[in-house]
């Protein structure tokens, strides 16, 4: 028997959080599994084919991840074709959520929707009373007092705002991926970068540079990020002297320091590069005091 949520959960946000926090509560108090049912890929790529552009705040690992670290007993991850996209409200319901996994009762956030008709959480609710299947309400919006949508944290992040979307995750945005060879324009002038390839879906926030915390297998690093203008994401770690080409790092983003910027000579660009890694030492500094 489980308590279940079902839904994408891009980026696992405050506004998800609080529909987590209740499934794993209730589920802990009637002694039941608390259980999430999500997807991959996004509805959206499936279905719409202006959405071939969209990008993920999370690849389906850090999701299962992230909702694992939340306390979630079970994380099952569905493959969302068109096919199951025709399925309805009832169908999913009668067939997934209680049959295949065992659902005795079913949280809804504010805004769920479920099956092909797109229920409300109402219409959602009628349905699922007429199959005996509880329906928890969690209306709340979230503990900011707004409604949080992964858009509009994707909206942040494409401005450079990696600090709102940071408060809206309750986590630092992140980037994974394995370090790469790059131009090694870096090493010849005193800073020699980790550039990565991140997974393709991946959401890359606005070009500029960024203070940024980089994780190594288990040790932290601080680190000033660029990120150009075609996406290339390449870091400057502090204080390290390491060959890591092939190793896997994972990039958070702290702050946004300036945009992206040309110059005339490499060393007005060494001088920039001074400039920016003063002010993100400081940054770090005054975090830690």
């Amino acid at each position: 028997m489980a308590v279940v949520a079902t839904g994408f959960f891009d980026g696992v946000h405050i506004g998800h959080r609080l529909v987590l926090d209740t499934l794993v509560e209730t589920a802990r108090v009637r002694g039941e599994q608390s259980v999430v049912i999500t997807f991959w890929p996004h509805p959206r790529i499936v279905l719409q084919d202006d959405a071939l552009g969209l990008r993920l705040l999370n690849t389906s690992e850090e999701k299962v991840a992230l909702l694992r670290s939340l306390g979630v007993d079970r994380v099952e991850v569905l493959p969302f074709t068109k096919e199951f996209s025709m399925m309805g409200a009832e169908e999913y319901m009668r067939d997934y959520v209680k049959g295949r996994f065992g659902g005795t009762a079913m949280l809804l956030g504010y805004d769920n929707r479920i099956g092909h008709e797109s229920l409300s959480p109402s219409q959602t609710q009628e349905i699922a009373s007429r199959i005996g299947l509880e329906v928890i309400r969690t209306d709340k919006v979230s503990s900011v007092g707004i409604a949080v949508s992964s858009t509009k944290i994707r909206a942040a992040l494409a401005s450079g705002d990696v600090a709102l979307a940071s408060r809206f995750l309750c986590y630092d945005y992140s980037i994974s991926g394995e370090v790469v060879h790059g131009k090694k324009l870096g090493r010849t002038i005193g800073f020699p970068t980790a550039n990565i390839s991140p997974d393709p879906l991946k959401l890359i926030p606005a070009e500029g540079v960024y203070s940024s915390r980089v994780r190594l297998g288990r040790r932290l690093f601080h680190g000033m990020t660029n990120i150009a203008y075609d996406g290339g994401i390449e870091t400057h770690i502090f204080d390290f002297d390491e060959d890591i080409y092939g190793h896997t790092i994972s990039v958070e983003f702290v702050s946004r320091i300036r945009g992206e910027k040309n110059f005339s000579s490499l060393e007005e660009l060494k001088n920039q590069l001074r400039e920016d890694e003063m002010k993100i030492k400081l940054i770090f500094d005054h975090e830690n005091n």
